[in-house]
């Protein structure tokens, strides 16, 4: 399907989304960037997926080198850095990365002639407005707000999407906001996640097949996550109800104190625990499709795409009781105080023990999200907003008053 031709522009948008960890490593920001692009490209739309590492793995993917987290070409460039090297976008590993990604990225910006970067890497979104204002490009940068900015941070970005209403409303509360600014979701394939059984997975991981599975999906750490409380939960579930046949499976990437976790896990749940570590993106469909329930153990999340993977798989959700959270999870979820000791392994227990609840929140959960978060609606904002965004560089007054 051709892409309809941008009416100040007389052609189609050229469109850039790009993430610096993409290749490499394949958290909620890198999913995010390769789904975007795949939707796009379907479309037919003139988009360019630029990935900090791997190799392309279509015909609309480039590759751009940049210094690596964790690598010791980084270690060594940092040690050379003075102080205050912050001020420049070096101040850390990450902020390395993906300012040496961001130079790198804006010659192939200028040569693509690119009208909108998309990314939700806060410092590549910094350097190429940054690259815009000297005329090194055109390109107007969109950022994707997905990791936890301050309002200081947010004030420096022209056109910043939230994902969810309620991070737009606390930004105009603090006096933050722009008019230029939007809320739109992410959003999920949902054929591509949806209900059903995955029992050759449940085998190979060596879980009885009469037992539930508990999941959760995200970065194995306890800052944020907080894995380490739910094995403290799960840990105080199985001690009340030893005969419980149930099995928690924690998927997600690597972090620094990830194998002090897994240690951790195994000591404390010895065979009623699974660790995934950097289980294949391409399996994580069948994987919510083998469990039970999922949870998550966060206090705060800007947009997680694992509880919209898990709603499309209509499994019922147990979150923090927060605005984001319960509107993701709609009625599909059961929100509850987690900084509390004892309340997730309540919760837990309950819904182990009642079947028909477990498949009735897990149903309207799939149909909250199919509303909501599907692929094709969502897509349809995003687009709207990058000809908002274009026609805004060209003329910004009409392009308010058309936003109205």
């Amino acid at each position: 399907m051709p892409a309809t031709p941008h009416p100040t522009l007389n052609r189609p948008l050229r469109v850039a989304v790009a993430s610096s960890g993409l290749g490499r490593i394949f958290r909620g920001v890198e999913a995010w960037a390769n789904d975007l692009a795949k939707a796009l490209n379907a479309r037919g739309e003139d988009v360019t997926l630029f990935k900090g590492g791997g190799k392309p793995g279509a015909d609309y993917e480039e590759v751009v080198p940049c210094l690596e987290q964790g690598s010791d070409r980084i270690r060594r460039f940092r040690s050379w850095l003075p102080r205050g090297s912050w001020r420049l976008g070096l101040g850390s590993e990450v902020q390395v990365e993906q300012t040496t990604f961001a130079l790198n990225l804006i010659r192939r910006l200028r040569k693509k002639r690119i009208d909108v970067l998309h990314v939700q890497d806060a410092q590549v979104a910094v350097v190429a407005q940054w690259a815009k204002r000297l005329g090194l490009i055109r390109t107007a940068t969109i950022l994707g707000h997905g990791t936890e900015e301050s309002l200081d941070f947010q004030k420096r970005i022209g056109y910043l999407q939230h994902l969810a209403p309620w991070h737009l409303e606390q930004s105009r509360t603090a006096g933050a906001w722009r008019p230029e600014w939007t809320a739109i979701p992410n959003f999920i394939d949902t054929d591509l996640f949806g209900p059903g059984r995955a029992d050759d997975l449940r085998a190979e991981l060596g879980i009885p097949a009469d037992h539930l599975i508990v999941m959760t999906a995200s970065a194995i750490k306890r800052h944020h996550k907080r894995v380490d409380y739910l094995l403290s939960e799960f840990a105080r579930l199985l001690a009340a109800r030893p005969e419980l046949p149930v099995t928690l499976v924690i998927a997600g990437g690597r972090e620094a104190d990830t194998d002090e976790l897994i240690a951790l896990g195994r000591e404390s749940l010895g065979d009623r625990v699974r660790f995934l570590v950097r289980f294949p993106r391409d399996r994580m469909p069948a994987l919510y499709r083998a469990a039970d329930i999922f949870v998550l153990g966060s206090l705060f999340e800007m947009m997680p795409l694992a509880i919209l993977e898990a709603t499309a798989s209509q499994l019922p959700c147990l979150v923090n009781r927060h605005p984001v959270l319960e509107w993701m999870v709609g009625p599909g979820g059961r929100p509850l105080d987690m900084s509390l000791p004892g309340t997730l392994a309540s919760e837990l227990a309950k819904l182990c023990d009642d079947a028909p609840a477990r498949i009735a929140l897990g149903q309207v959960g799939r149909e909250h999200c199919l509303a909501n978060f599907g692929r094709d609606a969502v897509v349809d904002q995003i687009t709207a907003y990058y000809r908002f965004v274009v026609a805004h560089q060209k003329s910004p007054r009409k392009a308010l008053r058309a936003s109205a």
